[in-house]
């Protein structure tokens, strides 16, 4: 029987929606009409997550500074800059039918557990007490111009790219990063590298990073993984689909989970909590799941700005003048702040130089209409199979994503998806003129992307891998060049390939798999070596010997990681850019291919192949250098271990070191001196950021990014499906669903992710009753402004 029964009053209902939270914290929606169950996942979604969702908004409409005052100012002027500034009719229309309907109903579940939470304090989660301020009351276009949280890869690269010519030339380029399908770099014509200042990205970073996020040493990149496997290759003759995306490791989890029932909808699966439906997960008909694909939906333009008159910027043989856009933005123990925004024909100015006479502005697909990321899914989220699943797809505009989906009768497939810019006459790699030369035409039709249905080899995985089919036209209708190394894509299609018996727990096994195909591929190089330093020879004989298994308590995974990543790496790159650079450049180009302290953000394409194929970068006998770099790495190594660990090697684990420590946004507010909840863990952790289960660190070997969400799906029988989501569902320090699944979560165990109604019963541990209220419903205030005060006639009956 359940534990405990709540029933609250929500105005807008218009009948009874119950929702059965499950043994694990998975709420379950049971609701007589769709805008009943939007409603009522609004409503708990607040109840779950309410800091959360209200930080997400703040953040992305530029109102930090009223909770936390002017030292967050420049973030919220940021933010400002990349919100949707278009119609909004045209943004609602984008998606497709019933996205708005949905989204107002969500919203209108929010404000009515917002208007609760005013009316009885006892309901506040403890973070806006800590900081004295309300939540505040949102509208339906707040979700849809919010678009600083999807996943953006190419203006970084582009400006790192243009850094890297600038300084050091197109050799060191080659050393930083691998271009994927080859390809030889053209600085565009117009363009003059020297005058893009090293800090051009400051305001775009502001913008897309929360502030929270700044100090944290190393993120690595985000990414995922996902597969098919069709009925021939599994032991129950049914598909399995598997998705574990890869994302910063917060306190709140990024995702949350929810089951959607109502009459036209009964999907199941994660979502962001701020956004309405699910992305990640199955209705009963098909399943699906979602990775990067990395398509170019930036650039950087610059402009050269007319000396005496800086806001007007050459275009098209003219002064054209740029478009300001004052705000207000409040200010917490201050006045309002009045904040300028610029704007070019291309998008946001984000830095200007008037003595230099120069501008940058972002022009970005992801600011148009229908783009807002991953709010697209509900218009997939009810498709009753492969073909309107695919025919949703066509709408989806950001970020670029691996699609997979399997449906009951068998059918497996892969479908990328988003909008891919036209550019009649450059390759998006670099930054280019703002001058009126280079224009996007357009975007390249959605049919034109490569997708593939049923496969011959029984199995479809992505990884954020280069997936373009050989032959297909990228110089002409050009994706990306850039993507992330093959590593986990490689050893999961080995792994896929070689058997016809998968089960769910197989997958899950996989997706936590740690086998570092880096240290499998470097062993060889051990062969033969010797040293009279027995630190070193203890050393190469454990790596020897080792499985290559960057498991938690294993010793040679630690000796590996820190020797691999912080020794014998560098070192290899100082002679690579020894052969290219005097001495007194190397340091400096050093610190662009290999950026201090970000140990998972250099090109492991690059690292592997100077140690295994490196032709003459390394000179006339690479072999030497590589043994003499091995031999001459390895004692500073094994003193870092043990200046870090002590002077026991056997206490020298990968786990000792490598622990996730989820962090509360507060904690970087508040340090030491926040409450014990705005920490989790610390827990040993296995794998780095090239394992299938990715788990980068930065410099204090915490993990920073991977995957804290994961599922498994059995398409035909849904209850044996399964999950992670780590700490937990819910984000109320208070709730005992706050971490309850974080120790599980780190030795890798799933949970039933269950779909039938009688299996929800079975597992039931509590009721929420959502209920019209009795009488009139009272009127909506026309405007809610976070200031507002009152309620909305929410009654809470316990």
């Amino acid at each position: 029987m359940p534990s405990r029964t709540t029933a609250y009053d929500v105005p807008g209902l218009t009948a009874p929606v119950e929702i059965r939270v499950d043994r694990w914290g998975v709420p379950h929606l049971y609701a007589a009409s769709q805008d009943d169950l939007f409603l009522a996942q609004g409503f708990n979604a607040a109840r779950d997550r309410l800091f959360q969702i209200d930080l997400w908004r703040r953040r992305g409409l530029g109102l930090l500074s009223e909770v936390f005052g002017e030292s967050c100012l420049e973030h919220d002027r940021a933010a400002r800059l990349f919100l949707y500034r278009g119609d909004m009719a045209d943004e609602w229309s984008a998606y497709g039918p019933g996205t708005e309907r949905i989204t107002s109903a969500f919203v209108r579940g929010i404000n009515a557990y917002v208007a609760l939470c005013r009316d009885d304090p006892d309901h506040l989660p403890p973070e806006f007490t800590l900081l004295g301020h309300l939540p505040a009351y949102w509208e339906p276009a707040d979700v849809a111009r919010i678009r600083s949280h999807g996943l953006y890869y190419n203006l970084e690269q582009e400006v790192a790219r243009a850094l890297t010519l600038r300084d050091h030339g197109p050799a060191v380029e080659d050393l930083r990063r691998v271009r994927e399908p080859a390809h030889d770099l053209r600085v565009p014509d117009g363009l003059d590298l020297s005058v893009i200042p090293d800090d051009v990205l400051r305001v775009y970073r502001l913008a897309t990073t929360p502030p929270w996020e700044n100090s944290t040493p190393c993120r690595g990149p985000d990414g995922s993984n996902n597969w098919v496997i069709a009925p021939s290759r599994t032991a129950t003759g049914r598909p399995l689909l598997a998705n574990d995306p890869h994302r910063a490791v917060t306190l709140p989890a990024l995702r949350y989970l929810a089951h959607l029932s109502a009459p036209g909808i009964d999907a199941i699966g994660a979502g962001e909590p701020a956004l309405p439906g699910v992305s990640i997960g199955h209705n009963g008909r098909i399943a699906f799941g979602l990775t990067v694909f990395p398509i170019d939906q930036e650039d950087l333009y610059v402009y050269r700005t007319r000396p005496e008159e800086p806001r007007a910027y050459w275009y098209d043989g003219r002064w054209e003048p740029m478009t300001r856009v004052t705000e207000t933005v409040p200010v917490r123990g201050k006045r309002p702040a009045t904040v300028e925004l610029w704007f070019t024909r291309h998008g946001p100015v984000i830095h200007d130089d008037p003595e230099r006479g120069t501008a940058f502005a972002v022009r970005a697909a992801w600011l148009g209409p229908g783009m807002a990321p991953y709010l697209g899914s509900t218009g997939y989220m009810t498709a009753d199979g492969p073909d309107a699943f695919v025919a949703a797809m066509r709408r989806w505009g950001a970020p670029g994503e691996n699609q997979v989906y399997a449906a009951p009768d068998g059918t497996i497939g892969w479908q990328p998806a988003g909008h891919v810019p036209d550019r009649p006459n450059w390759d998006g790699t670099l930054p280019v003129p703002g001058d009126g030369r280079y224009e996007w035409a357009g975007r390249h039709p959605v049919d034109t992307l490569p997708s593939v249905r049923d496969p011959a080899q029984g199995w479809f995985a992505t990884a954020n891998q280069m997936n373009l089919p050989p032959g297909y036209p990228n110089a002409d209708r050009t994706v990306t060049y850039d993507w992330s190394a093959p590593a986990r894509h490689d050893r999961i299609a080995a792994e896929l390939a070689a058997r016809t018996d998968w089960t769910v727990a197989d997958c899950v096994r996989l997706q936590t798999d740690h086998t570092s195909p880096a240290a499998r591929r470097i062993q060889p190089l051990l062969t033969g070596l010797t040293s009279d330093d027995p630190a070193v020879a203890w050393a190469l004989d454990r790596l020897r010997g080792w499985d290559a298994r960057l498991a938690p308590e294993s010793v040679p995974a630690a000796v590996f990681e820190v020797w691999y990543r912080r020794h014998l790496r560098p070192a290899v790159l100082e002679q690579a850019l020894a052969r290219l650079l005097p001495p007194d450049r190397r340091a400096a180009a050093l610190a662009r291919v290999l950026p201090t302290g970000e140990a998972a953000t250099s090109d492991p394409r690059v690292d592997l192949g100077l140690l295994l194929a490196p032709g003459d970068r390394l000179g006339p006998d690479p072999g030497r250098v590589l043994r003499t770099a091995v031999l001459a790495t390895l004692p500073a190594a094994l003193a870092e271990l043990g200046g870090l660990l002590g002077p026991d090697r056997d206490r020298w684990t990968w786990g000792a070191l490598h622990q996730a420590e989820p962090r509360h946004p507060l904690a970087a507010w508040l340090g030491e001196r926040g409450p014990h909840w705005t920490r989790v863990g610390p827990a040993p952790r296995g794998g780095s950021g090239d394992t299938v289960d990715a788990t980068a660190y930065g410099a204090d070997f915490r993990q920073t990014g991977g995957a804290t969400f994961r599922l498994v799906i059995d398409v035909g029988d849904w209850d044996a499906s399964v999950a992670m989501n780590a700490p937990g569902q819910s984000g109320d320090p208070d709730s005992p669903h706050h971490h309850d699944l974080f120790a599980d979560w780190a030795a890798d165990r799933a949970f039933p992710l269950l779909h039938s109604r009688a299996a929800v019963e079975r597992h039931t541990s509590s009721v929420i009753m959502l209920r019209p209220p009795d009488g009139p419903r009272p009127a909506a205030p026309a405007e809610r402004r976070d200031s507002d005060h009152g309620n909305c006639g929410v009654t809470n009956h316990r």
